[in-house]
């Protein structure tokens, strides 16, 4: 039996929820505290001496032995509901009321349902649209609700959840909830009570030991040290809460409330978004990421017994301040100031010359309209505010300017040069400001962008020149004393200490640039990873491909500009094995480390996996760039926009393998030239005829028009030819797998408007010392003519190749007289023997398109005409800059219909007539891949 088999068939691990508040003490963490309501598995084989338990507690990460009859056991049907909540007091309710819980269990979706958001007790409509676990493997339970009325917009999410849909809803209105924030909706004349759960009564105290105490030899079990019967419930992600600091009574926003990691004998920690910059706390607790916090100064970490909720009769009012008083030293007359301020808020202080200050005694924003009282006709969550930071009190008067009578310093195009944060005072509070910067000042907020920045005589901070989004009657052009810093309209210049400014909160600020590459390999993408696959694993075909491959996070992860490389190992590999002898190929110790690590890494983290699994991670990817690049002198394969030809030269040349081509000139018979990918050459006459032959509509799978314009076609059976034709080059041996890449300069423009892929190519005449037939008589060809080839007379568009009789007959017309006639060379002299008539032909398998610098793949993945699949390594992504591409494979059977069409039919095409996924494949092509599946078992 396997060992996946045997875990099947084991039974479910129990779980416990804890009865009451514990301590237990522990010889490695200390105090551990439990709460009320923590989770609990137990272990396998975690049964001991009498009714105790080995568990492990889910919130905290922690192994106990505790009794038995300290823990409630979950039904097995209950636990995925149960799972997901975060607060442990309100699994205990739950679990209290089993009947309300399979109620929940078993809602049909469509129900309507109140959800809670924001602030206890206030409730949105909705709708139960999905109800699940989220990803595979997991068994939380979760309830995906659609927000209804008012609520709309007030969501994350479209119902789809890290590139899963899981239904379909307008964007930003809809949440993944668990069950304690549901709330059935229930008529008049309900019993109220019926939605109300109980409390759970407390278990009796009991002993419970940690797990090392039975570590030693005749260590006695550790009892309960105590125990605390009124736990404080947690806080809410999003309540408003208070604290005092010093005079001031603080207040803010939750967004994190837990035991802090590696310290789960601390008890519960409140991490707070404040309303002013009092705090030090950036949102990480020893490098892990607990919440975001836009600036440290906005945040602060606090256990819970300090904290408080906010009373309802403060809220929406400014902190209460008790200043003290300063001393000021003896200074020489201050410069003239004007306060932009507004009556709830503290002023800010703007820089104004003195003939403007006599006109104007205060600087003041336009007046705003007074905010509108917000009914509801139910309780609804208020929409979370926008971050608007506020800056710090009013300055003393050691921060304030002296603007004297002299000449400004030199204007700085930036922050200023040379300028450490001694010398800029508080303004590395906001380093990230520049010019071009979108800030705010005041409260009520001004709006602009700062123009410019640098020194004005008297200030010793750094001032900011900023044009605001609308006039003010105290505002300048630009100037400031005379002195002309930037250019703006009228009235719409300001002149600010740079601390004063901060960024613009209508918009989210922009996320701390990171080395992508080195992330790419950190535990960030541990969510996104694929396994290693050692054992050979060959490609799947037809409905197991399509099956297996479809869908979001399928085929292979995009990262940092890889769409090249991921577009083309997808084409090679995914379900086709013609170039697997490369993932073989012997390795020699001369050949140094990188070849045998870089075949190693191709075999069994990209190609098995792929094949295996139908996904790889970004982070398998970038070790093989990193590989290509320490092989080669372009140091831009882990971040730089290549092509697919660069990666599979550099590729195949990292893996010392022998080239997939072998060409020779006609005329010239010398040495082979070997190569991995051959470039397509134009003819030098068009190749779409100017008047097609009629056709019949019913003979095309698609309807076809008459345009009065035909667009340019060209087939790749056409475009190989004729490129070997005009250079004179033939193959000296057939080749297993022929990656063609088409003829194009740029993306502005293209050779031709569609290129037609063909499903297979005759490279029979195309191959050197082989028997070819005469094009006449069948015989064996003896001549080959290259004149010949655009004779409307004798099969057009087609190779010409006679046998002797033939070329005298064809080449004694006059017009065929100035023809030169080249001799077909037969390898071992004439062949006098029969001649079969096998045609040597390749099969399309994948094609490489690229649009906009984006390259995708079309892969064939079976034996039918519609068997094709789209791949894109970049289809969607979660996050913004330090975010993550999410794969993309989807089945596309309607590109066989058109891959089906004749170069004539194709040309009749109405172009704005094409599917977006045709139109790509037919007019963005770059590389398309044949294969001889029989020719491949000789490599």
């Amino acid at each position: 039996m396997s060992g996946a088999q045997e875990h099947k068939r084991r039974r479910p691990q129990n779980m416990y929820l804890v009865a009451s508040d514990l301590k237990i003490q522990d010889q490695l963490e200390g105090t551990i505290r439990l709460l009320r309501g923590n989770l609990c598995q137990e272990q396998e084989g975690g049964r001991s001496r009498g009714d105790q338990l080995w568990v492990k507690v889910l919130d905290y990460g922690c192994m106990v032995k505790i009794d038995k009859q300290l823990l409630i056991e979950v039904p097995t049907d209950l636990t995925g509901l149960l799972e997901p909540i975060s607060d442990p007091e309100s699994r205990l309710k739950l679990l209290s009321n089993p009947k309300q819980l399979h109620r929940l269990a078993a809602l049909p979706l469509g129900t309507p349902l109140y959800v809670q958001m924001g602030q206890p007790g206030e409730l949105a409509e909705a709708e139960l649209r999905y109800r699940g676990p989220l990803t595979r493997g997991s068994t939380a339970v979760l309830f995906g609700v659609q927000l209804k009325d008012s609520a709309v917009g007030r969501g994350n999410t479209n119902g789809s959840y890290k590139g899963h849909q899981l239904f379909t809803c307008p964007e930003a209105s809809a949440l993944f909830l668990p069950a304690d924030q549901l709330r059935l909706r229930r008529r008049a004349n309900d019993d109220h009570h019926n939605n109300v759960l109980p409390p759970q009564p407390q278990s009796p105290i009991g002993n419970i030991i940690a797990r090392t105490a039975e570590s030693a030899p005749g260590l006695a079990p550790v009892p309960v040290l105590a125990q605390n019967p009124s736990s404080r419930p947690p806080l809410q992600v999003g309540q408003r809460v208070c604290f005092p600091l010093e005079d001031t009574v603080h207040g803010g926003e939750v967004r994190f409330c837990g035991a802090l990691p590696g310290r789960t004998a601390t008890g519960v920690f409140v991490g707070i978004l404040l309303d002013n910059a009092v705090g030090n706390w950036d949102g990480s607790y020893k490098g892990e990421k607990l919440c975001s916090i836009p600036s440290s100064l906005y945040g602060c970490l606090l256990p819970i017994s300090k904290v408080s909720p906010e009373p309802r009769s403060r809220r929406h009012t400014p902190p209460l301040q008790n200043p003290k008083p300063v001393l000021k030293p003896t200074q020489p007359p201050a410069p003239k100031l004007a306060i932009v301020s507004s009556p709830a808020s503290t002023p800010k202080i703007a820089l104004m010359p003195p003939q403007l200050l006599s006109a104007k005694l205060a600087l003041k924003p336009p007046p705003l309209p007074s905010p509108k009282p917000f009914t509801k006709p139910h309780p609804l969550p208020p929409t979370p505010p926008a971050f608007k930071p506020q800056t710090l009190p009013s300055p003393t008067s050691t921060d304030q300017p002296q603007l004297l009578n002299g000449s400004p310093s030199p204007l700085s195009p930036g922050r200023g040069e040379g300028l450490d944060a001694e010398e800029n005072g508080d303004a590395g509070l906001e380093v990230e400001l520049e010019v071009g910067s979108m800030v705010e000042v005041n409260d009520p907020p001004l709006f602009g962008v700062i123009r410019w920045i640098g020194r004005i005589s008297g200030v010793p901070q750094l001032v900011s020149g900023i044009e605001l989004d609308q006039e003010l009657t105290a505002g300048t052009d630009g100037s400031y004393l005379g002195e002309r810093h930037f250019r703006c309209p009228a009235n719409k210049g300001l002149f600010v200490k740079l601390r004063n400014c901060r960024r613009d909160s209508r918009f989210p600020a922009p996320e701390t640039p990171v080395n992508q590459v080195e992330r790419c390999n950190s535990i960030a993408f541990a969510e996104w990873g694929s396994e290693r696959v050692v054992e050979h694993t060959p490609p799947v075909q037809g409905d197991e491909a399509r099956d297996m491959y479809q869908g979001w996070k399928r085929g292979i992860q995009g990262h940092l500009n890889s769409c090249y490389l991921d577009a083309s190992l997808f084409s090679l590999f995914s379900c086709c094995s013609s170039v697997d002898w490369v993932l073989l190929w012997p390795t020699d110790p001369s050949d140094g480390s990188h070849c045998s690590q870089a075949q190693d890494l191709l075999r069994c983290e990209i190609v098995n996996p792929l094949r295996r699994f139908g996904y790889v991670c970004a982070s398998k990817t970038m070790a093989l760039r990193r590989l290509l690049e320490a092989e080669s002198s372009d140091k831009g394969f882990t971040n730089q926009e290549k092509d697919p030809e660069e990666f599979l030269n550099k590729l195949f040349q990292l893996l010392r393998v022998e080239p997939l081509l072998k060409i020779r000139s006609v005329t010239q018979k010398q040495q082979p030239q070997e190569c991995h990918l051959y470039q397509l050459f134009p003819p030098s006459v068009p190749l779409s005829p100017s008047s097609p032959v009629p056709l019949s509509p019913s003979l095309s799978p698609i309807p076809l028009s008459s345009p009065v314009v035909l667009i340019k076609v060209a087939s790749v059976q056409t475009l190989l030819w004729t490129s070997f034709l005009h250079a004179g080059l033939k193959f000296a041996e057939a080749p297993s797998c022929l990656p063609l890449l088409m003829p194009r300069f740029g993306k502005d423009f293209k050779m031709f408007d569609a290129i037609l892929p063909s499903l297979t190519i005759d490279i029979t005449d195309l191959l050197d010392d082989t028997l070819r037939q005469c094009s006449i008589c069948q015989a064996v060809a003896e001549w080959e003519c290259l004149e010949c080839y655009e004779d409307l007379d004798i099969t057009p568009g087609r190779l010409k190749q006679y046998c002797h009789t033939c070329n005298t007959q064809v080449h004694i017309h006059k017009k065929r007289q100035s023809h030169n006639p080249c001799q077909v060379g037969v390898a071992g002299g004439p062949w006098t023997g029969p001649l079969h008539g096998t045609r040597q032909r390749l099969a399309l398998f994948a094609v490489t398109c690229i649009e906009t610098s984006h390259y995708v793949s079309f892969v064939k993945h079976g034996p039918r005409p519609d068997d094709w699949l789209f791949f894109d390594s970049m289809a969607d992504r979660e996050g913004g800059e330090n975010g993550f591409n999410v794969p993309q494979v989807k089945a596309c059977p309607e590109v066989g219909r058109y891959l089906s069409l004749s170069e004539e039919e194709l040309g009749r095409l109405d172009p704005a007539s094409l599917r977006e996924s045709a139109r790509r494949l037919l007019c963005d092509s770059y590389m398309c891949l044949y294969h001889s599946p029989e020719l491949s078992l000789y490599k």
